[in-house]
């Protein structure tokens, strides 16, 4: 397979493989039947789900760091650097919005935030830092909002109920949300892609900045290793023990949520450059740079293929459920059955993907 080799080819791969994941935990053949990890956390605690938006949005910081100081060294103007990124972070939450309001487009009924919003946000947000500070005034941007938001969930009262709650829908960031956040909220009462959220949501963002100014340093490959996965271990291990007082939370994008799943991020990173690009391992890692070419498309394609393969009936049943019930009558396991159906579709996602990569057509948003 003819990879690009003036590129990070773990960092292309490790942007598509979260793509690939991030459709293969939304579409499951059977909602009833999933493997516990393949599900987000009800509340409290980390799944392998729980991982994958704050990796896409650590690469997100670290491609930042790749392409802007790439054109900054072009000679690109900030003005400029600017504008593409405002344009590019309206268009990200633009085609969000129209994915909220697949098949139906119910204006009543609609909902302001998701994963794409997030990500748009995170990017304008890192962006415009990445323009005007360095990765030591990052790193403190960073420790000031994690301590900042870890003090403001565990000291300020719910309004209304009159003491600190971190309970699904009772806590001060469903509390903002009901008051300012307009539109439908995902969980009714409460959404995890919350306003107060989205600022450590920002943090992930930077961590990964801070891991792409590692690796644009003049440090060797495996010092450049080392690095990441020391930090990224240490970030886990502290994640880890601030949970304890402060639990690891997707929904409520914990401190503690931050630390621990960009330090796994990191070390992720850390691994995929030594067997991709130092060892050169680098044929496997296809399938991830297909899928990242152009991830944010195969991603929107997901949800619009999901209509066919997730919408037509046959015999009074979705296609999906035909096939698992028909897994599930010859002898396989039903969680089984419904990872199966998954992966299918993340294969049917990799056709326009791969041809889309021939062709060498490149969508970005």
């Amino acid at each position: 397979m003819n990879l690009q080799s003036n590129r990070l080819i773990s960092l292309d791969a490790l942007r598509g493989f979260t793509i690939a994941a991030m459709i293969m935990v939304n579409f499951p053949g059977n909602e009833q039947y999933v493997y516990f990890t393949l599900r987000h956390t009800k509340w409290n605690g980390l799944s392998f789900t729980d991982t994958i938006a704050p990796l896409f949005l650590f690469v997100v910081g670290v491609s930042i760091v790749y392409a802007y100081t790439k054109r900054l060294t072009q000679g690109f103007s900030k003005a400029s650097l600017y504008k593409k990124i405002i344009i590019r972070s309206l268009k990200i939450f633009a085609v969000g919005m129209f994915l909220n309001m697949l098949p139906n487009f119910d204006f009543d009924n609609l909902r302001w935030t998701g994963t794409l919003q997030r990500i748009a946000i995170v990017f304008l947000a890192c962006g415009i830092l990445f323009l005007n500070s360095n990765w030591k005034q990052q790193a403190w941007i960073a420790a000031i909002l994690l301590v900042g938001y870890w003090l403001a969930l565990t000291l300020i009262p719910t309004p209304g109920v009159g003491k600190v709650m971190l309970e699904p829908g009772v806590n001060i960031v469903a509390w903002v949300d009901s008051k300012y956040l307009p539109g439908k909220m995902w969980q009714g009462t409460w959404d995890p892609e919350s306003i107060l959220s989205t600022i450590t949501a920002i943090v992930s963002g930077i961590t990964g900045m801070l891991a792409g100014r590692l690796m644009i340093d003049k440090h060797s490959p495996a010092e450049k290793v080392n690095y990441l996965m020391t930090a990224g271990l240490f970030s886990a291990i502290l994640g880890y023990f601030w949970g304890l007082t402060f639990p690891v939370n997707e929904n409520l994008w914990t401190s503690s949520f931050v630390l621990v799943s960009s330090g796994l991020a990191a070390m992720l990173l850390g691994a995929l450059y030594f067997i991709v690009d130092i060892l050169g391992y680098k044929r496997w890692a296809g399938v991830g740079v297909i899928f990242g070419a152009n991830a944010i498309t195969v991603y929107v394609l997901a949800d619009i293929l999901a209509l066919i393969f997730y919408g037509l009936e046959f015999g009074g049943l979705p296609l999906n459920e035909l096939v698992v019930n028909g897994l599930v009558q010859s002898g396989v396991q039903p969680e089984l059955a419904s990872w199966l159906y998954a992966l299918f579709f993340v294969g049917v996602n990799f056709i326009p993907a791969y041809i889309l990569y021939r062709k060498k057509i490149f969508i970005k948003l």
